[in-house]
C-alpha cells in the first residue's frame, strides 16, 4: 500500500493531512496525485463524491502555486454553495504546516462587495460557485489571466443543473495555455462535448472503480418493515442511540416536512433541508447542527451535498436512494476521520433487490439490524 509520502507528497502536507485522520491515500488519490504532480495536463476523472477528491486535485494544486507570486493562479469550480465552502476548509487545513497559501471562496448568497473587498488581497486560489465567477468577471473584480490550473469537480452536477454557458465563458476568460483538471461521477455525452471543446484531444481519463467508493469503516444495516410499521421502527432505533448525532435522508422535500414534524413531536431535536430553503435559511440550519444544538437533521439528496459536519454517528435512509452513488454520498456523512459509522435502511419487504444491487455495485454487505 503506497503511502501520501510515495505518491510525492511534501512533509509539511503530510503533517497536515495527519492531523486530519488522513493517513492512507484512497484510490482516487494513488491514481491521481502523481499524475497531476508529474504531468501537470489536462486530466479527466470519473470518479465518485465521498472517495477523496478534493485531496487529489487539492494537494496538486496546492503544491503548483508560488506564494511569492502575488496573482491567482488557481481556480476550483464547484455546483453548490456547500460543496465550495467545504473544499475552501480542506485547502486551508492542508496548508496548515506548509508555506502560506491565500485561497477565496466566492458564492452566491454571500455580499459581493465583501468579496470583491477580499479579492485585493493577494489571492493564489479561488473556489467559486459558476454563477457568483460569472458576477465577478462581468463586475471586472477578477482577473483569470494568470490561472495555470483551472478544476471542474462534479462537472456532470453543474451541467445538470444548466451552468453549460457558465462553464464556457469561463473558459474564454483563462488562458490557453493552462492545465485542466476534470472530476465527475459519470461521463454522459454532456461532458465528453465539454471535453472536447475546453481541453486537449489528448487528455488522459482516469476511472475509479465504485468498488473502492465507500468508506470500509461504515458498518451497513437494514430494518425491514411496511409502510405503517416505518415510523415506529425509525424512532425505535434514534431512542437507542442515547443522544447520538445523525442525518436521515429522504427522497422529497415532503417526506423530509413530515417525518421531521413526527420526530420533533417524539421529543428529538430535529432540523429539515431541502432544495425549496432560500439560501439563508439553509446556511441557518446548517449553522445550528453543526454546533449541536440540534441532534438529527432530515435532508433531501440534494440539498444535503457538500455537507460537511463531524461526529455524526449514523446515517438512517428513511426511503433507499434512486441512484447508487447517492447511497455512498448519503453513507459518507459518517465515519469520518477514521471513525467507526453505522448507515442503517429502512426497506419495504419488496426492496430486497435494492439492497442486492447496491450490495453488488459497491461490493458491500448489509446486515439485519437484531
Amino acid at each position: 500500500m503506497k503511502t501520501f509520502q510515495d505518491l510525492g507528497i511534501s512533509a509539511g502536507f503530510i503533517k497536515g493531512l495527519e492531523e486530519l485522520g488522513i493517513r492512507q491515500p484512497t484510490e482516487v488519490q494513488a491514481k491521481v496525485i502523481p499524475q497531476l504532480l508529474q504531468g501537470g495536463g489536462d486530466l479527466i476523472v470519473q470518479a465518485q463524491t465521498g472517495t477523496g477528491k478534493t485531496a487529489a486535485f487539492g494537494l496538486p494544486l496546492l503544491a503548483a502555486i508560488k506564494p511569492g507570486v502575488p496573482h491567482i493562479q488557481g481556480v476550483v469550480v464547484a455546483p453548490t454553495r456547500e460543496l465550495a465552502k467545504q473544499i475552501g476548509k480542506q485547502l486551508f487545513r492542508f496548508t496548515k504546516h506548509t508555506e502560506r497559501v491565500f485561497t477565496e471562496v466566492l458564492c452566491g448568497g454571500d455580499p459581493i462587495e465583501r468579496q470583491i473587498s477580499a479579492l485585493q488581497r493577494p489571492t493564489h486560489i479561488v473556489v467559486v460557485t459558476p454563477g457568483r465567477l460569472i458576477d465577478l468577471l462581468k463586475k471586472k473584480a477578477l482577473d483569470l489571466g494568470h490561472v495555470k490550473h483551472l478544476v471542474l469537480d462534479e462537472a456532470d452536477e453543474m451541467l445538470s443543473m444548466g451552468f453549460k454557458k457558465e462553464l464556457q465563458h469561463i473558459f474564454s476568460h483563462t488562458r490557453s495555455r493552462k492545465s485542466t483538471w476534470l472530476f465527475s461521477a459519470t461521463i454522459p455525452e454532456s461532458i465528453q462535448l465539454l471535453a472536447k471543446v475546453c481541453m486537449t484531444e489528448s487528455a488522459p481519463m482516469l476511472k475509479i472503480d465504485k468498488a473502492h467508493v465507500v468508506n470500509r469503516d461504515i458498518i451497513h444495516k437494514f430494518v425491514v418493515c411496511t409502510k405503517d410499521e416505518k415510523l415506529p421502527a425509525v424512532i425505535e432505533f434514534l431512542h437507542r442511540q442515547r443522544g447520538e448525532r445523525g442525518v436521515i435522508f429522504c427522497r422529497t422535500k415532503e417526506d423530509t416536512i413530515h417525518l421531521s414534524k413526527k420526530l420533533t413531536a417524539e421529543g428529538f431535536g430535529v432540523d429539515t433541508i431541502h432544495g425549496d430553503l432560500m439560501q439563508s435559511e439553509r446556511d441557518k440550519v446548517m449553522r445550528s447542527f453543526k454546533k449541536e444544538r440540534t441532534q438529527l437533521l432530515v435532508a433531501t439528496d440534494v440539498a444535503a451535498r457538500g455537507i460537511d459536519v463531524e461526529g455524526l454517528s449514523f446515517v438512517v435512509h428513511h426511503q433507499l436512494p434512486g441512484q447508487t452513488e447517492y447511497y455512498t454520498h448519503r453513507s459518507g456523512r459518517t465515519a469520518r476521520a477514521g471513525k467507526k459509522g453505522l448507515s442503517i435502511a429502512f426497506i419495504h419487504p419488496k426492496e430486497r433487490g435494492k439492497l442486492k444491487s447496491l450490495e453488488d455495485e459497491l461490493e458491500i454487505r448489509f446486515g439485519e439490524m437484531g
